[in-house]
């Protein structure tokens, strides 16, 4: 049960309505499905016609918020080495949805923990200070001079000290896959998983992750110096999990994500 500071971190993918129709095709890793399933699911989607996109991480991510959820952000998770894809009448895939969700309208967010540095030209611009005929030198109604907007006038020691070599981490984020040789088919990278913990849940709290698999979830968590708690249908994957966390909680030390 999520504590009402606290956050959700959904990360689904997409797929295309009609290519569950062809034949028996499962994973070749696990002939009997992965967790249980002959035929994948997809061949028929209400609303949708063969080849259709359909949209599920958002058809998931707005039934959510029509249930009461709190809809707070939208990530673009963007790695730039992607599954290569043999179509050839669209383009390929390279992205998927990381949705922040909470049940209440304050919670627990640490922005710090996953703040990315600004650009340099950034930091030269703001140490310049604002002169006249700037776009951002306007007057605002009520104020008898023309309005900073965050960027001081002031130069030298005291400029350096006003201006914060960090900025918001913004909700694209680029986060390349990584080779995992178990015996798990979509393991995400754990720098995923460690953005998601820095910001949402403080030391010594606890994550959830109803989908264990591989374990990657628990063992950022561990590394984090958090508390964990993993659920998987699938013993074979209880099994890899334990020896993931048990083993990537060493690996892991002093690998951050920020």
């Amino acid at each position: 049960m999520l504590t009402p500071e606290g956050t959700c971190w959904l990360n689904i993918a997409d797929t295309y309505c009609g290519t569950g129709s062809k034949a028996q095709h499962t994973d070749p890793k696990y002939p009997k499905g992965r967790n249980g399933q002959q035929v994948a699911v997809n061949h028929r989607a209400p609303g949708c016609k063969p080849k259709d996109l359909i949209g599920i991480p958002w058809l998931v991510a707005l039934a959510l918020r029509g249930d009461g959820w709190y809809l707070r952000s939208s990530i673009i998770w963007y790695k730039t080495n992607p599954m290569p894809e043999s179509c050839k009448d669209r383009p390929t895939r390279c992205y998927e949805y990381v949705f922040l969700l909470t049940k209440s309208k304050k919670y627990y967010y640490d922005w710090q923990a996953i703040a990315e540095p600004i650009a340099p030209a950034t930091a030269g611009r703001l140490k310049s200070g604002v002169g006249k005929g700037n776009k951002y030198s306007v007057t605002v109604p009520g104020q008898n001079q023309p309005q900073k907007i965050n960027r001081p006038r002031e130069k030298g020691a005291y400029a350096d000290e006003m201006i914060s070599p960090v900025r918001s981490r913004r909700n694209v984020w680029q986060i390349n896959n990584v080779a995992y040789r178990g015996g798990h088919f979509a393991a995400f990278p754990p720098k995923l998983a460690e953005t998601c913990i820095l910001a949402g849940c403080p030391v010594g709290g606890i994550v959830l992750d109803p989908f264990l698999g591989s374990g990657t979830t628990a063992a950022a968590a561990k590394h984090l110096s958090r508390r964990y708690i993993g659920i998987e249908l699938n013993p074979g994957y209880c099994d890899l999990a334990k020896q993931r966390i048990d083993g990537n909680s060493k690996k892991m030390k002093g690998r951050m994500c920020v």
